[in-house]
């Protein structure tokens, strides 16, 4: 049975719920239709679709959880996706804003072999622009560890680096490009007003100051942590 680019969108976001979710192999038919925006009673058909192709199996009371060939293919939608949106922003000088949902179209058309070439191009990068982890051709993901930055202890001596950006919202990201926060920057914490407030950052001769609200979008960690090692 052939895959439809709708069972490998499918695959892809239970792939993504289950990977942050590290104690919970499972993920319910609820948090699918949920990220996907459909109704239950779709997704339950899609659920069907995958078990019967061998994709997924399902558990009542837990929900599904992906067979190693369903993994494999999530990987490697997964995989497609990051590539493309990296080869858009480096090598096509896209904004980093713009590439979601042109990755999204061009990902499930782009043959393994002509993302293979876009990575090379693209100088092999381990992440996306966004800062989420880019899956090998061998489907190997990498894994992440980081921190809402809203949720960090105040250290200023701490030097964090700026992991991933939790947000595909267009004005969100050009904002945070203005200020020069994207995944990969170095910086420390030098402030937090009480109660919600903003916070204060400094990187080199820079020194910027955000919400509380937009610092939950921004996952922060230590430099070895951001190198995936």
């Amino acid at each position: 049975m052939s895959i439809s680019t709708a069972m490998q969108e499918y695959l892809a976001e239970a792939y993504r719920l289950a990977y942050y979710n590290d104690a919970e192999p499972y993920v319910s038919t609820a948090a699918l239709a949920d990220v996907m925006h459909v109704s239950a009673p779709a997704v339950t058909r899609m659920v069907q679709r995958l078990k019967d192709a061998g994709y997924v199996e399902h558990e009542p009371y837990k929900g599904i959880y992906l067979t190693p060939d369903g993994e494999h293919e999530a990987l490697m939608s997964i995989r497609r996706h990051r590539l493309v949106e990296r080869f858009l922003v480096d090598v096509m000088s896209f904004g980093w804003h713009e590439v979601h949902d042109t990755a999204d179209e061009l990902g499930v058309v782009v043959s393994d072999h002509v993302v293979n070439r876009m990575e090379k191009i693209a100088g092999f990068p381990r992440r996306c622009p966004h800062g989420e982890p880019i899956p090998t051709a061998g489907g190997f993901m990498p894994r992440v560890k980081d921190y809402p930055l809203s949720e960090i202890h105040l250290e200023p001596e701490r030097e964090l680096v700026i992991s991933r950006v939790a947000t595909h919202d267009d004005k969100k990201l050009h904002y945070l490009d203005t200020l020069g926060l994207k995944p990969g920057v170095r910086f420390n914490l030098i402030s937090r007003a009480p109660f919600k407030g903003p916070l204060q950052l400094k990187f080199g001769d820079e020194v910027q100051v955000i919400g509380h609200e937009l610092a939950g979008v921004l996952r922060v960690c230590s430099e070895q942590e951001f190198a995936l090692v």
